[in-house]
């Protein structure tokens, strides 16, 4: 251990053992040079002490956490070190509820110094600096906790974070922090600091976690609901922050996007799995609603034909949305024409038996939907095959289609099945498909434990009109923008590619076939407007993605970690795009709620073909 902390403690006496942790009362006092705080965070992102004993580290408790898997208490040296780059708070992990140990008590800790990573190693998360195994010692209580550090606007940088080390893998570990230049190094120089932040702006509804996300930068890429938007990997947002609670979750506020924490919201600054930094508050400021509305698209007129993407989050018959779904489509998307729908679990849901039918799934849904004042849709879908779509185990998800038949109607080629492949003719000089509906290259290596596209042949007014529903490979194993990697890596981007791929070679056959055939490829592409995914899916403009029409704030259709992004998106052909006067429009009735019903916003096409 380097010589700073060759100092110890002279003779102890050992009075209780509470626990996972000790309390030990002193008999003789500490020395001046014991070991402080910011020596064990050091000036990086892990300690330079890791894996080492450490004698009487001395602080004041912060905050103490006695639920989930993490219990123990924070720290803080009331007398701060001159370097901005050494956080003076540190958690000590005492495995179950501390006793012996309250908040304002001036303790000394002993025990092993760790870098734990939120997730595992595998995750690409940083690691939190901890105190382990601990022996703690109070000295005096009811003493004043230190001053909270506000984080605000003109505290944190505009800029993310610094490239990685690229002799590290791009890992950032070992860098020195800059917390004048970056905003994760901001953050980790806070890392167990008690931190305040005040009047901000919530950017992520409450989930069912009692976890909510702020910004405290009010105008950090602002859309109108008071969401902060996702534009590109440059722009990350770094006015973010996630706001956990230290007391009783009945009392964490239901807040949605636009609403506001007025006052302070205050405690230690945490790392956790799921969003990285957090502020962990032991204060929380007051709830001033935004009056956020659910949004009302407009009604499709005459010579329209309305299409919409719409994914209903692993519906199945147990599930107590029907009604609130077949109202989001009859009075908020206005009964499309026609709606591709994807997470449509089987019959049984997630019970795990073989079942792949959904047509008790479906019918459900049209029968809320008639129930709600809505049109008597019917459906057309391919059941996969058990277990090899991906999605919830035992579920099935799959794409649908709903369609109006009273205003559009469906071209019927049987045949299609789970793993039979769909492909384009020429009759009469127009494209048609082979099999409709039919799937598109099921057994291409593309599609493994994923969704495969569904493509359909519809006729409007006498138009065929090719619709092609996607669920893209999700974004499950990406590392988080706070990883220790920068930039973080997006592996699950290598199969969504291959899938762009294909799809995209299949519009070009249809195109190749007939040059001006109306095409519409829609769903949950799963990656962003500005992505490879979705530029491949393009292609050489045989497709373009129409939310691309909106303004760069309105471009949005999922919430994720407070940043408002796009997943959901309607692709369209140059004779959509060029000829038939479209509109778009992201219907947000979902993404920015806290009693969502499900966690993406419907997208809606009306053009005239």
């Amino acid at each position: 251990m380097p010589s700073k902390s060759s100092a110890r403690l002279a003779a102890l006496t050992v009075a209780a053992v509470c626990s996972a942790a000790s309390t030990i009362v002193l008999t003789t006092p500490a020395h001046a040079d014991s070991l402080r705080v910011h020596d064990v965070q050091g000036s990086t992102r892990t300690s330079p002490y890791a894996g080492k004993q450490v004698t009487d580290v001395a602080g004041i408790v912060t905050g103490i956490r006695t639920y989930g898997s993490s219990r123990g208490f924070w720290i803080q040296d009331p007398n701060p070190d001159a370097d901005p780059a050494t956080s003076e708070g540190v958690f000590v992990f005492t495995s179950s509820t501390p006793k012996g140990v309250a908040v304002g008590d001036s303790v000394t800790v002993s025990g092993t110094v760790a870098e734990y990573v939120p997730g595992g190693a595998t995750s690409g998360n940083q690691s939190l600096t901890e105190i382990t195994k601990p022996t703690f010692t109070v000295l005096s209580s009811g003493n004043e906790l230190p001053a909270a550090t506000k984080i605000d606007a003109r505290s944190v940088p505009a800029a993310y974070a610094p490239p990685g080390d690229t002799t590290a893998n791009g890992s950032i570990n070992s860098l020195a922090l800059k917390p004048s230049k970056y905003a994760l190094d901001h953050y980790e120089a806070l890392e167990g600091m008690t931190v305040r932040v005040s009047d901000t702006r919530v950017v992520g509804a409450t989930d069912p976690y009692t976890e909510l996300w702020v910004t405290v930068k009010p105008h950090e890429n602002r859309n109108r609901h008071g969401g902060t938007v996702y534009g590109s990997y440059d722009a990350q947002n770094t006015g973010r922050l996630q706001i956990q609670s230290l007391g009783a979750t009945a009392d964490f506020p239901k807040a949605n996007v636009g609403d506001t924490l007025s006052g302070t919201t205050a405690g230690p600054l945490d790392y956790n799995q799921f969003g990285g930094y957090t502020l962990v508050a032991s204060e929380l400021g007051t709830l001033k609603t935004g009056d956020l509305k659910r949004e009302t698209t407009r009604s499709q007129r005459g010579g329209e034909l309305s299409v919409a993407t719409y994914n209903v989050e692993n519906l199945d018959p147990s599930d107590a949305t029907f009604a609130e779904h077949a109202s989001a489509i009859v009075n908020n998307l206005k009964s499309p024409d026609i709606v591709s729908l994807e997470e449509i679990q089987d019959n049984n849901g997630a019970t795990n038996d073989g079942t792949v039918a959904a047509d008790q799934t479906l019918t459900k849904l049209i029968d809320a939907i008639v129930a709600a004042g809505g049109p008597k849709y019917d459906w057309r879908s391919i059941d996969p095959v058990n277990g090899a779509d991906g999605g919830e185990p035992g579920g099935n998800i799959r794409q649908a289609f709903l369609f109006n038949p009273e205003r559009v109607s469906f071209t019927d080629r049987a045949g299609g099945d789970a793993t039979t492949a769909t492909d384009v003719t020429k009759i009469r000089g127009k494209a048609h498909l082979t099999l409709s509906p039919g799937r598109i290259a099921p057994a291409d290596e593309a599609w493994k434990n994923s969704r495969k596209p569904l493509a359909g042949e519809f006729a409007f007014r006498g138009r065929t009109v090719f619709v092609i529903a996607n669920h893209f490979n999700s974004k499950g194993g990406d590392q988080g923008l706070t990883s220790q990697y920068q930039p973080p890596s997006r592996s699950s981007e290598t199969q969504r590619h291959q899938q762009a791929t294909l799809v995209n070679a299949f519009v070009k056959d249809i195109l190749d076939t007939q040059k001006n055939a109306d095409v519409i490829t829609l769903g949950d592409i799963n990656d962003f407007e500005f992505s490879k995914t979705a530029k491949l899916l393009e292609g050489r403009g045989e497709l373009w993605s129409a939310i691309k029409s909106l303004p760069r704030n309105e471009r949005y259709s999922y919430v994720y970690q407070g940043n408002s992004q796009v997943l959901d998106q309607i692709l369209i052909s140059p004779s959509i795009r060029r000829d038939c006067d479209f509109e778009y429009d992201s219907v947000h009735v979902n993404a920015e709620f806290n009693d969502q019903i499900s966690d993406h916003d419907p997208q809606v096409l009306r053009f005239r073909p």
